[in-house]
């Protein structure tokens, strides 16, 4: 398994995966109806938008369905000869703060059918070494108590329970869990 950055060539393999179910957002599902549509509106600004360090892009939309500006960020796919996931990387310049609805500074999502083959870990420890050695002394990652495979994959990677708290209401509420990962 490898990090690409979205290109035209791996944008079928993409559209596959939102096809056969995948959300890159595993709180809002109809992130791949939507994707689909903006896919099929202009592929070649759905794959500009996917790396966009000055927030140009669309607002995102929240599980609610509200929408908040775009803060700088981007977007890995991973690839093992087709699609397998995505991991994306968002932050505020000068700052290692976030907005309230924004829950951490990665996130990930596997298509199930390529889940339990240790992707997911090796897809944030090579984000984590691309970002090292930038601005950030840490970065926050975010999963719910459910989710023990998602904390295997932050503990694995270096990840430290910092607080338990609950989401904002954008994103449904209920308990989670921050973790912080130092890169310096």
């Amino acid at each position: 398994m490898d990090l690409v950055w979205p290109r035209m060539e791996h944008l079928d393999s993409y559209a596959a995966a939102l096809r056969r179910g995948w959300s890159p957002d595993n709180v809002r599902p109809e992130t791949a109806r939507d994707e689909l549509e903006r896919i099929a509106a202009d592929p070649v600004l759905f794959i500009a938008e996917q790396v966009d360090p000055d927030a140009k892009g669309p607002p995102v939309v929240l599980p609610d369905g509200s929408s908040v500006p775009r803060i700088p960020g981007y977007r890995r796919w991973m690839w093992d000869g087709e699609f397998c996931g995505v991991i994306s990387y968002r932050w505020v310049p000068g700052t290692t703060d976030l907005p309230p609805h924004c829950l951490g500074h990665i996130g990930y999502a596997v298509v199930p059918w390529k889940q339990r083959k240790g992707y997911a870990t090796q897809a944030l420890r090579m984000l984590l070494d691309d970002i090292r050695g930038g601005d950030m002394d840490f970065v926050a990652i975010t999963t719910t108590p459910e989710n023990p495979a998602s904390r295997r994959v932050i503990e694995e990677n270096g990840g430290q329970l910092v607080e338990t708290f609950r989401k904002v209401d954008a994103h449904g509420g209920g308990e989670a869990l921050r973790f912080r990962i130092l890169l310096k």
